[in-house]
């Protein structure tokens, strides 16, 4: 009896936990399945309401447009501006009295400025045959100090002699030819294989280390309004390096260099010459230093000598000129070297991707720059290009084999540029005296690197070798 009261109540707990747990199992099973269910299914994607496309940075120094998978060619537009035609030979050059623009503070609005693009053949200028002959023997070099940019690794050089050209510059033409050091004229480069007659890396030193024979040209920059070095430098390099042309200013019109207004310019032109006449009253002076003579960086020059001459009663005094020949998009917060300060166009010459070799636009640049001297009253005086080259990439159109072709005529057209009218008379009439490649080796712009990141010779070096080899 006692056992029948025990194991009934037993059983009926058991009878009614098997139901219970397998209600549990099913529920699980169910909850499991959907989760499952939810976590195999393709999930559905954010739609966004737009999709912009992602604008690169600006870079400090957009002198090249955004990369694109193919290069670029100048395009037709209705609007051209036709670099000079053949000038014809003139007699002596004519100062005149033209009126210059004042700047304004405003600028006027891009859709209300007319623009203007270069065409992709255009004439090419045939200068004119002087009646001096040429020099067969070289001014005294003079060298130039500048200030020296951030040391930049720079490879040691090895040199790789290439083959033979047909172009070879004669070795009494030599001490014509420069080129720029960007990191600095400290002896870290052989020279000697390159035959270069002078060089400038953008500062002003006292002693830089270079091989005899090679000239120093010293650059005076401006960094916030300011020179750089100071006067008090101008004046101590100047007087240990006797007889320097000195370049005064390194691009003042664009906004990403040395950037002044033309009335700063003016005021610091001044600071320049007379520090340096202080120290050296036979040092020579070189005014300009703009990024490509077009008529709208002639304009800010003419606010320039408007400035200077209502400032100090008296005309820009300069003993040498000097500018960079570019070919580069004008147009402003756009690449290339965008508007000059204290002008207010929007912009100016629409220079192509491949503008930037253009060997037409090239010569008539120099013929222009040539008649703006001439006018103003600074004819025959001589003329230095202190920067050249072509900065675009390799794959924008601008191949070893189109790079040495672009180093070869612009040599020749400096060597064989003559006009009795327009060029320096001492120097038979020829129209550019110096001029400086742009460069030896900088990582930004390495189209025109005359040595790799090794220290070799790069397919360029070897060309300009070939072309100073006897």
């Amino acid at each position: 009896m006692t056992e029948r009261l025990h194991s009934t109540p037993a059983r009926s707990r058991k009878s009614y936990a098997l139901p219970l747990l397998a209600g549990l199992f099913v529920v699980s099973g169910i909850v499991l399945m959907a989760v499952g269910a939810s976590s195999l299914r393709p999930a559905t994607p954010a739609i966004p309401a737009s999709t912009p496309s992602v604008a690169p940075s600006p870079t400090p120094e957009p002198l090249i447009p955004t990369r694109t998978p193919t290069p670029m060619t100048a395009v037709p537009s209705t609007a051209t501006r036709t670099p000079t035609q053949t000038p014809t030979r003139t007699t002596a050059p004519t100062a005149t009295a033209t009126p210059i623009p004042e700047p304004t503070a405003t600028a006027t609005p891009r859709s209300g400025t007319q623009s203007t693009r270069v065409p992709t053949t255009p004439a090419t200028p045939a200068p004119t045959t002087a009646t001096t002959p040429l020099p067969t023997t070289p001014p005294t070099a003079a060298p130039l100090p500048t200030t020296a940019p951030a040391e930049t690794p720079t490879p040691d050089v090895t040199p790789v002699l290439p083959s033979p050209s047909g172009f070879v510059v004669p070795a009494h033409e030599r001490f014509r030819l420069g080129v720029s050091l960007p990191g600095g004229a400290t002896g870290r480069y052989d020279l000697s294989v390159l035959h270069v007659g002078w060089v400038m890396d953008w500062g002003a030193r006292s002693s830089p280390v270079l091989p005899a024979g090679v000239a120093y040209m010293p650059t005076v920059r401006m960094s916030g309004g300011q020179l750089s070095p100071a006067a008090a430098t101008l004046t101590a390099v100047a007087a240990a390096r006797p007889g320097s042309t000195w370049l005064i200013f390194n691009e003042p019109d664009v906004r990403w260099q040395d950037n002044v207004e033309p009335v700063t310019y003016a005021r610091l032109y001044h600071e320049a010459y007379t520090a340096i006449k202080a120290g050296d009253p036979s040092a020579l002076v070189a005014a300009g230093g703009i990024a490509q003579p077009t008529p709208l960086r002639l304009r800010y020059l003419d606010l320039v000598l408007q400035a200077y001459q209502a400032e100090f009663g008296a005309a820009l005094p300069a003993q040498v000129w000097h500018i960079h020949n570019y070919m580069l998009h004008e147009e402003r917060d756009s690449w290339g070297v965008d508007i000059p300060p204290g002008i207010p166009d929007n912009t100016g010459v629409l220079y192509s991707i491949d503008d930037s070799g253009n060997l037409d636009a090239f010569r008539s640049q120099i013929y222009d720059f040539r008649r703006w001297m001439a006018s103003r009253g600074y004819g025959g005086q001589p003329l230095i290009v202190s920067e050249f080259s072509e900065p675009m990439p390799e794959d924008y159109g601008f191949p070893p084999e189109r790079m040495a072709e672009f180093l070869r005529e612009t040599w020749r057209f400096f060597l064989t540029a003559v006009d009795a009218g327009l060029g320096d008379p001492t120097d038979g009439g020829r129209l550019v005296q110096r001029w400086c490649w742009f460069s030896m080796y900088d990582e930004r712009y390495p189209t025109g690197n005359l040595i790799d990141a090794r220290g070799q010779w790069t397919s360029l070096g070897q060309a300009w070798i070939s072309y100073v080899s006897d």
